[in-house]
């Protein structure tokens, strides 16, 4: 087999250590990695027993690199991503740089995999709380076509990056020792407590996050039609990301039904025995690939509704798994 050369830009951060260990798990056909920091030019990673110095990105420095996996926040994206493709690099960008792009695929492989043929050198990975979501529904939208959703979302601090989770640490300790609570990454104390907003508000009352949600579902599945609302949660949890959500489809699907077509579906797992208090949670997501779901009911308020709990790992398939799963695309359809 074809052996390639990989960058990971944004090496250090939260995400870009997944990535690291994804490529490794997933047994990534790498022939030689490179990986670039924003802040930590210099440090040495581990790389399969090897030492791969952090290289500082500067033009020209993409060169010879078949695929590059960016987790480094949109302005780096925007700035690099285009500059590695005139250097004849293909990019996975994990930012929300590129995302509602129309010349740019919006992909999820368990979704949309024949998007990713389309690319003229930059394929999006979806935000983190969209691909979970979609990798449950569209099944279900396949059966009976998905006329309205709504979402609310419980994400972790990891989403954020390496400073909440720290942030998360040293505030609960303040709070059980009764400390002064030090607030540097949220505009309120997130130990202990949920905060309504992720990302800033817009003018419509909004946060970004929600629009994200609302726009990209509709991208990825295809599907300009469906009616989208979301209300996105930021909670005291180190990893994983959770969700309830509401369908109305065209055609009745009742809760049986929906388990049987979830437990069909590539990348989900079933977890729905109520008798034995069994259904998805964050601390049984982290640490794995799959869309965990559960909670499946009927929605007696309307015609045709469905209510559902979708729970994943927001670090590996809500971002670095997801991204080495569009290369391994790249890589099985001859696309580089």
């Amino acid at each position: 087999m074809k052996k390639y050369t990989v960058a990971v830009v944004g090496a250090t951060g939260a995400v870009g250590q997944v990535m690291r260990e994804v490529l490794i798990q997933r047994n990534f056909p790498v022939e030689r990695v490179r990986f670039f920091g924003y802040r930590r030019e210099g440090l040495e990673l581990d790389f399969k027993g090897e030492k791969v110095i952090v290289e500082r990105l500067q033009d020209g420095c993409f060169k010879g690199i078949d695929i590059a996996l960016f987790s480094a926040g949109a302005s780096v994206s925007k700035e690099w991503a285009p500059k590695a493709v005139k250097d004849g690099c293909i990019v996975v960008d994990n930012s929300s740089a590129f995302r509602m792009d129309i010349d740019v695929p919006l992909v999820v492989p368990e979704v949309n995999p024949h998007a990713a043929a389309n690319h003229k050198g930059i394929i999006a990975n979806p935000n983190c709380s969209t691909i979970q979501m979609v990798v449950a529904l569209n099944p279900l939208h396949k059966e009976a076509r998905i006329k309205r959703i709504v979402v609310s979302t419980y994400q972790s601090v990891s989403g954020t990056g390496s400073m909440a989770i720290e942030e998360l640490i040293n505030q609960s300790r303040a709070v059980l020792d009764g400390s002064e609570v030090v607030k540097k990454v949220y505009p309120h104390q997130i130990a202990f407590n949920c905060l309504p907003q992720i990302d800033v508000f817009l003018d419509n009352g909004y946060t970004k996050e929600e629009i994200k949600m609302i726009e990209e579902t509709k991208k990825i599945m295809e599907s300009p039609e469906i009616a989208v609302t979301a209300t996105t949660v930021r909670v005291p949890v180190f990893r994983s990301h959770s969700e309830s959500v509401n369908i109305e489809t065209e055609k009745k699907l009742t809760p049986e039904r929906v388990r049987e077509i979830l437990s069909k579906a590539p990348g989900v797992i079933v977890v729905d025995d109520l008798i034995n208090n069994k259904y998805p949670l964050a601390i049984d997501a982290e640490g794995k690939d799959e869309t965990f779901v559960g909670r499946i009911r009927e929605d007696f308020s309307i015609c045709c509704g469905v209510n559902m709990w979708i729970v994943s790992d927001n670090l590996r398939k809500g971002a670095a798994s997801n991204a080495v799963q569009i290369a391994e695309i790249l890589v099985e359809k001859g696309l580089v």
